[in-house]
């Protein structure tokens, strides 16, 4: 990373170090494919992800690692932690962020040069129960670094992210959301988890030049 990418409060007052979970499913064959990032908000952290989508990117050549928040961790603590990881990854990654996990990818993408990012379910301007992250003086989220391509996927029926809300996020990145009706918040715990994780495997397929293809 280059040093002006590094924020002043990070040299002045530094993020405590600590210990990170981070759970991988990787593919079989290493077929050069960029690694996967997800993200979570606080509750149910990295597991989130295993129970479907690591193993399925994977399966698609993807190699796939789910980042769980450190706990008590607040939002500056989260996109260290997410910078880091990245970092650290053998290529250049994918950040995919998922409801408060999404803040924190809106975050990381004005620190690190994503390959491109997702934002699912994303909760950008919080909500009651994200204390933890204190976002309720939310400041305005950066540009993303290299201007990477940024997809915003939700359901029109989350009651917890409006389609308002999708709509104006996807915007904010010059885009439309991706929309998979008829599904909740938990786009990867929901009966039908395959097409969201396909539609966006195929989406990033389509943005990036992908060996083989």
């Amino acid at each position: 990373m280059k040093s002006d990418l590094v924020r002043f409060e990070d040299w002045t007052d530094p993020v405590p170090p600590a210990a990170r979970e981070v759970v991988s499913c990787l593919p079989e064959d290493d077929i050069g494919h960029p690694p996967l990032l997800f993200i979570s908000g606080p509750r149910p952290a990295a597991s989130i992800f295993s129970d479907h989508w690591l193993g399925h990117a994977a399966g698609r050549g993807f190699p796939s690692y789910a980042l769980s928040p450190r706990p008590g961790g607040d939002l500056r603590a989260q996109v260290h932690d997410t910078v880091q990881v990245a970092a650290s990854l053998p290529r250049q990654a994918v950040l995919i962020g998922h409801g408060l996990g999404a803040l924190v990818v809106a975050r990381a993408l004005g620190r690190y040069p994503a390959r491109a990012a997702m934002l699912t379910a994303p909760v950008l301007g919080g909500w009651p129960v994200a204390r933890a992250f204190s976002l309720f003086s939310r400041p305005a989220l950066p540009a993303p670094v290299g201007d990477p391509p940024v997809l915003v996927a939700g359901s029109p029926d989350d009651r917890a992210v409006s389609r308002k809300a999708l709509d104006r996020a996807a915007a904010g990145y010059g885009g439309a959301p991706l929309l998979f009706p008829g599904m909740g918040h938990d786009l990867m715990l929901e009966e039908g988890w395959e097409e969201p994780i396909d539609a966006i495997l195929d989406w990033l397929e389509k943005q990036l030049p992908m060996p083989g293809h």
